[in-house]
């Protein structure tokens, strides 16, 4: 007990006064020394709020093409029926009859987002050049401006040195990150109506490719079913040669039957896997970029930067003239 109050006497007590009022002359000191510098101080951040504006006027418009897609119904009700009443025998012959139009549209999502299928919906419509080396948009002549660095438009050949030193272009990756920056795909959970958008300097570009993306991933699915389909009837074909019991032959003719049913039907369905509920227009208004916001976030922190040099400055000045 005495060793606790011994201990408890030995600790000088604060003086909250004291504090507080080096505290309020720490602040007033510091209060001035920014008043001293105030002149540069706004000479700074004017000069950061220039070149916000030049920099942000120097970044072209990009415009977002949009489409609404639900999922396309690939089944009629009859055939739905018959293959829910022929799936458990189906399953039992080692046969897939398919799923339901929103699990084809989950995996059609996934399909979009995937460098195999943004790498050859770059190739067949020879995108490449368009991807990767345009770099803002001429709108009175309404072309493409080319990073001359990369591409040279002229002679249309590439400009980009590799690390043993040749020419190439860009590689299969780059132009899955480069698109993939422009794409966007989002399901909505309540309704399951997918969002696809697709940015480009030019509105009309935009609109174009997305709608020839939408078209690519209807002919992708489609032609997925159909191989499908298709391999499903061979196996069924190859097990009826094998089989000498009628009422299992019967079942196979029966199956076989309702997938032929359902590659007629897909052959027949261009949109195949999505449907346009709101098709996309050539967008009027940019997409981006916000150049208010990049203005205000430039010239903001020009002055916290102007600020902070003013009070460190302050602060090594004080330490140095007290050692």
């Amino acid at each position: 007990m005495m060793s606790d109050n011994v201990a408890k006497a030995k600790i000088p007590e604060i003086d909250r006064s004291v504090v507080r009022d080096e505290l309020e002359v720490d602040l007033k000191e510091l209060a001035d020394a920014l008043w001293v510098a105030k002149i540069p101080i706004v000479v700074f951040t004017m000069l950061c709020a220039l070149m916000s504006v030049w920099y942000a006027m120097s970044i072209p418009n990009q415009y977002k093409a949009e489409a609404v897609l639900a999922p396309a119904q690939q089944q009629s009700s009859g055939l739905s029926g018959a293959l829910g009443q022929l799936g458990g025998l189906a399953s039992l012959a080692g046969v897939s009859v398919g799923g339901s139009g929103a699990n084809e549209s989950k995996i059609a999502q996934k399909v979009m987002n995937s460098w195999s299928f943004i790498d050859q919906f770059i190739k067949d419509n020879q995108l490449e050049a368009a991807v990767f080396a345009v770099e803002g948009w001429d709108q009175s002549a309404n072309r493409a401006r080319y990073n001359s660095d990369l591409y040279n438009s002229t002679s249309q050949q590439w400009l980009i040195e590799g690390e043993d030193g040749s020419i190439r272009g860009p590689s299969s990756w780059d132009l899955f990150v480069t698109f993939s920056e422009k794409l966007t795909v989002v399901e909505n959970k309540t309704t399951d109506l997918v969002t696809v958008s697709i940015e480009h300097y030019s509105p009309q570009q935009a609109k174009q490719w997305l709608d020839m993306f939408v078209d690519a991933i209807n002919q992708h699915m489609q032609l997925r079913q159909m191989v499908k389909v298709t391999s499903n009837i061979a196996y069924l074909q190859a097990q009826i040669e094998k089989t000498s019991i009628a009422e299992m032959k019967e079942v196979f003719y029966t199956i076989i039957q309702e997938q032929i049913k359902s590659k007629m039907l897909a052959e027949a369905s261009p949109e195949y896997v999505f449907v346009a509920v709101s098709p996309s227009m050539v967008p009027e208004r940019k997409s981006q970029p916000k150049r208010a916001i990049i203005c205000v976030l430039i010239t903001f922190f020009g002055g916290m930067i102007a600020v902070g040099i003013t009070l460190l400055r302050h602060i090594i000045r004080r330490n140095v003239g007290h050692s």
